[in-house]
């Protein structure tokens, strides 16, 4: 297996001058990107980085994030990349946690930086508009030194990336990756969504995120080019799919969601755009039949992973069995062994609900959290990665994920799956966003709650009808609806139940004159 800086060369090779990067004005070739990668990996150099070592960066997805990027797979470094809304306590635990030399950060996240107690003590560099920074290192200055020819310094064995994963309930957890298994979902990615040569995507979704990352590095792989969004904007985004002919979109269900009832959709041109692909939360129903018929894309691939493991399945189909996860992907075997499992000997039956657990010998696997032995002890067991994520098996063999061990609503002695009915509820025409968790009651446990953004009037009466005609079981049926102004969100746009179950949540303003 090539390391990702001898792949880059290769890229380069066989495309010297394709468009490789496009971030406004900015555009460059891949001999062009080369050329500044080698000036960064030099002043890596000079600033006395050795391969090894971590280097945090605190950006957003422009130009300069991804170079940064190729640069630490050529030094060897390990590229520790953080939410760019980060505040400085969190900053702080990132640079202890990763014992991190180096940071780099730009205008919005330099308050942050300014508020640390612990961003003084490194190496910092300025990715920024402003040229004076107090003798802090400025990416733009080094790019303008030229380089000599450069030879990647780490193996295939090397650490390459370490993400973190979002923290929603407690600290966030290191998963550091190694070039072998960075490159394998690269190229799994690659033929997963069938690209080929040349493709275009939107790189929207954050380069700290496993989701962007893929971008960055398939793009890379087949001589393609990565449209840089720093922030998503509805209006820009499709802007940006018509100026630069996007032909693949792989975002998150919501992205997707404010895309498609942005007011200019109508009207904007998407033709470009051949292949959709989604992950990161399960795509309601209402949704995925919206976008089919809007793009109606060759291909529409439901991929479901993580940052632990880039790919546990994917569906190359997602409109034919709307819900469907697929099958496994073609680095994984994947399997779903009964709640509170023991041993993954404890498989679930077709149609059981249980946890869904992952091969750690696929090639995408990473091997263990960052110096967290307690993580490792819960989710790694007898050689595979247990999820933490619920779902089953059908007769057919495709897995459907339901949401989140965590997430299961016991009520009344029944398991219920928030996500089964969210898809029911999304296709009602007055239902713009809806979320389900489960709030505590003294007879039933807990009661089955629908938070609900509406699009236009519609009362609790009329959803509770809605889902009693939809066949869904009485004992699924939410029992209450809240009708809320926003759901909440995580940064990339992940749905945030604790928030909810925790009354954290904005209300309703102005609510339809016949509401509830």
């Amino acid at each position: 297996m090539l390391d990702l800086g001898t792949s880059f060369l290769a890229s380069v090779a066989r495309d010297p001058d394709a468009l490789a990067l496009v971030d406004g004005d900015v555009r460059l070739s891949y001999a062009q990107w080369l050329a500044r990668i080698s000036s960064l990996v030099s002043a890596f150099d000079q600033l006395g980085l050795r391969p090894g070592d971590h280097l945090l960066t605190v950006l957003q997805n422009t130009w300069q994030a991804a170079t940064v990027h190729w640069a630490c797979q050529f030094a060897g470094l390990i590229i520790t990349p953080i939410n760019w809304r980060v505040k400085a306590d969190e900053l702080d635990f990132c640079i202890e946690n990763s014992e991190c030399r180096a940071l780099v950060y730009q205008d919005i996240s330099q308050d942050a930086v300014a508020a640390s107690t612990r961003a003084s003590n490194l190496l910092l560099m300025w990715a920024g508009t402003a040229a004076d920074r107090g003798g802090e290192l400025s990416l733009d200055a080094t790019f303008s030194e030229p380089a000599g020819e450069i030879t990647p310094r780490a193996t295939a064995e090397a650490w390459s990336i370490m993400l973190y994963t979002s923290g929603t309930t407690s600290r966030p957890k290191g998963v550091p990756r190694r070039h072998r298994a960075e490159r394998a979902a690269g190229i799994a990615h690659v033929a997963q969504n069938l690209y080929r040569r040349g493709e275009r995507t939107l790189g929207v979704m954050p380069l700290y995120h496993t989701m962007g990352v893929r971008s960055l590095i398939a793009m890379s792989l087949i001589g393609g080019t990565f449209v840089c969004l720093p922030r998503f904007d509805p209006q820009r985004a499709l802007s940006l799919i018509a100026a630069e002919q996007i032909t693949n979109l792989y975002l998150v269900p919501t992205l997707y969601h404010d895309l498609a009832y942005s007011k200019t959709f109508a009207r904007s041109d998407i033709s470009s755009v051949r292949k959709l692909g989604f992950a990161g939360a399960s795509m309601t129903d209402g949704l995925l039949g919206k976008l089919a018929e809007s793009f109606k894309p060759e291909l529409f691939v439901n991929h479901y992973g993580s940052s632990e493991i880039y790919t546990f399945t994917i569906d190359q189909n997602a409109v034919a069995k709307p819900g469907s996860a697929g099958k496994a992907g073609i680095n994984q075997h994947i399997k779903v062994v009964r709640l509170n499992a023991t041993s993954v000997a404890q498989t679930a039956d077709i149609g059981e609900e249980g946890e869904i657990v992952a091969l750690l010998a696929g090639d995408e696997s990473f091997e263990g959290y960052w110096r967290r032995p307690d993580a490792d002890a819960r989710a790694l067991r007898e050689g595979w990665y247990f999820t933490g994520d619920t779902g089953y098996v059908d007769p057919d063999g495709d897995l459907f994920v339901t949401g989140r061990v965590d997430d299961m609503i016991i009520t009344g002695g029944e398991n219920v799956s928030p996500v089964e009915i969210e898809s029911c509820l999304s296709l009602h025409p007055a239902v713009f966003e809806v979320a389900v968790v489960g709030l505590p009651d003294e007879r039933w446990g807990k009661i089955v709650t629908a938070f609900v953004k509406r699009s236009g009037p519609v009362t609790e009466q009329e959803l509770d009808a809605f889902c009693r005609e939809s066949g869904l079981a009485a004992f699924k049926r939410p029992r209450r609806f809240v009708f809320v102004g926003a759901i909440p969100k995580s940064p990339v746009g992940k749905l945030l139940r604790r928030l909810l179950v925790a009354g954290e949540y904005q209300s309703e303003h102005m609510p339809p004159s016949n509401a509830a």
